[in-house]
């Protein structure tokens, strides 16, 4: 190894799920092993509790530079690391003017399996890709790579490990108490989640919401109308998830069967606090959750419903669960196995040579372009499409954020055909 390796990171924002995998890469990266890290951020973030971290540890953090500025970045870097989640300001970044040779890493951070998509020549043009869930493997533009682009893949959770996160007493006469943590748009959150807690025959069962109050008023006027109006308790957004999780002890996580997520801290978060997890028998929480083991894995409303009674009248094996699953993820997502993967990633593409690589051959020339580029049913905007979209698609298309049709418009107000394409699924 070198006696130095310097690590750009280009990441369009510092918020949620990829704020805490990048410092924990960056705080838990030991002074001996040689690598430099140093972040781009494209946008000013809108929380800064990440951005303080990265820099209180001593990582240069740049943020939302020029085209000169980037590119100087680049030159002076021996990787540059993509933080890859199909973000219009990392695509534009990339693609708006010609950038300098790089040795290119691409840290995945959705599974790809649904939009946003991983497009197969961004693959193919790294060095490295690297996915954050094995089931990114499922994705169809991954199933079709050769075998020689599939050799330089390889996959590490994005889990910051679980510093502040202690392990409280928990005793089998707990009564039951159900909170949620994570995103309430329905592009991650299932769209009937109302539906699969109303189901469930305990008196007075409620969730506590933790997290931005997004999507509030609709959830709340579906409680209302399955006659349950105080179900959620919403608790708002904290920087203190730890004592959150600490005050509950089941985590009804059930997600949008078309959701974009992959290592889903929340959920691991949860289960490192002993908190027993219900899931979907979606992809990636399979690849988290072991069935009866670190959690229970359901596949409708009824298996819902009966699992937290069965959690209910089963309090001795609630915590063993609990347990089992606390130790498996502070064991199997510690953030020091996190490091020492990409550090053998880092050592091995350093010596690789500098590629000039043509994004917009990658993800095309414009905005419209760059857009098509992520989705995984592009007829939706290119084609006179009328048929009723599904209603599990639909609330990705109708996200204001997360890489839709109204995001990209936001950055590029003056494309005609994002402009078009916003106004028909908004109609």
């Amino acid at each position: 190894m070198r006696s130095s390796i310097s690590v750009l990171h280009l990441t369009a924002h510092l918020g949620g799920g990829i704020g805490k995998a990048l410092s924990g890469l960056v705080v838990n990266s030991p002074a001996e092993s040689g690598i430099d890290h140093s972040i781009v951020c494209l946008e000013k973030p809108e929380k800064t509790q990440f951005l303080e971290q990265l820099s209180n540890s001593g990582c240069p953090v740049t943020v939302a530079p020029d085209h000169s500025t980037l590119v100087k970045l680049i030159e002076a870097s021996d990787i540059v690391q993509l933080e890859w989640w199909g973000h219009p300001a990392s695509i534009a970044a990339l693609c708006s003017a010609s950038l300098p040779a790089m040795r290119l890493m691409v840290w995945c951070h959705v599974s790809g399996i649904h939009t946003p998509i991983i497009p197969a020549r961004l693959i193919e043009s790294s060095h490295r890709c690297i996915f954050t869930s094995p089931c990114s493997y499922q994705a169809a533009e991954v199933e079709l790579l050769m075998p020689t682009t599939k050799s330089k893949m390889d996959v590490i959770h994005s889990a910051g490990g679980f510093d502040g996160f202690e392990m409280p007493e928990r005793r089998w006469d707990d009564p039951i108490v159900a909170g949620y943590l994570g995103s309430l748009n329905f592009a991650k959150l299932h769209p009937r989640y109302v539906e699969f807690l109303a189901a469930v025959d305990i008196p007075g069962f409620s969730v506590r919401m933790i997290g931005d109050i997004a999507n509030r008023e609709i959830l709340e006027k579906q409680c209302r109308d399955v006659n349950k109006p105080d179900m959620l308790q919403f608790r708002g957004y904290t920087t203190d998830a730890a004592s959150e999780l600490a005050a509950i002890n089941i985590f009804p996580y059930l997600l949008n069967p078309q959701h974009y997520g992959t290592t889903e801290n929340a959920l691991l978060e949860a289960m490192a606090m002993g908190v027993v997890p219900i899931v979907l028998d979606n992809p990636a929480e399979r690849c988290l959750v072991t069935d009866k083991k670190t959690g229970l894995v359901v596949r409708n409303r009824q298996e819902f419903a009966d699992a937290v009674s069965w959690l209910a009248r089963n309090p001795e094996e609630r915590l063993n669960i609990g347990n089992q699953a606390a130790s498996t993820v502070r064991e199997r997502f510690a953030a020091g196995k996190m490091t020492e993967s990409f550090n053998n990633h880092y050592s091995a593409v350093s010596i690789a040579d500098k590629m000039e690589i043509s994004f917009d051959k990658i993800f095309g020339k414009t905005p419209a372009e760059w857009f098509l580029a992520s989705q995984r049913n592009p007829q939706f905007f290119t084609n006179k499409y009328q048929k009723p979209i599904d209603e599990l698609i639909l609330p990705g298309l109708l996200e204001r954020s997360k890489g839709s049709v109204f995001h990209y418009h936001k950055y590029f107000p003056e494309d005609k055909r994002l402009s078009e394409w916003a106004k028909r699924i908004e109609n």
